[in-house]
């Protein structure tokens, strides 16, 4: 990077601590909520995907939103869970797993890559694994470029949430 150039990284990735403490916390209220008390719900947290485990799929959907709502409060985007569908399991029960999201794929990096490219031609992206770096001269464009790609992730509903990081 030249003298007088700015950058940031475009890149979608979770505060795993975060995500442990939701889980946690949806355990918790699980065990002492009325209606789930009796169920035999659980989530177990993988290294990328939580399996929930419930008596019946409406008790299954009552987890879920459970944990939705301990991660929000918790600063996590929902759209962070991939979930599966559901499954039955042994005695009569069901399951579910849901693939933790981290990362851009390639077709995002490059959707996002191009956007930029398109909309404003002062800056340069460039791909890097599963981020994007894109760099200028002028950090008003940079702020320009973030504004693009929140506006457009909304407008377009992309399935990962985007974070931008090392603003320099």
């Amino acid at each position: 990077m030249a003298a007088g150039e700015f950058s940031f990284d475009v890149v979608s990735q979770f505060d795993r601590q975060e995500l442990v403490n939701a889980i946690d916390q949806a355990t918790r209220e699980i065990r002492t909520r009325y209606d789930l008390k009796a169920s035999g719900s659980t989530i177990e947290l993988d290294a990328s995907q939580i399996k929930l485990h419930s008596a019946s799929e409406m008790t299954l959907d009552a987890v879920r939103d459970v944990l939705l709502q301990k991660s929000v409060k918790r600063q996590l985007s929902p759209k962070i869970f991939d979930y599966g569908r559901v499954e039955e399991a042994s005695k009569g029960t069901v399951r579910q797993t849901a693939t933790l999201r981290q990362g851009l794929n390639q077709d995002l990096a490059r959707e996002i890559t191009k956007l930029i490219r398109d909309r404003l031609p002062k800056l340069k992206t460039q791909i890097q694994g599963d981020a994007v770096r894109v760099t200028g001269k002028s950090k008003d464009e940079l702020q320009s470029a973030i504004q693009l790609l929140r506006k457009t992730e909304q407008e377009r509903n992309w399935p990962v949430p985007l974070q931008f990081i090392n603003y320099r």
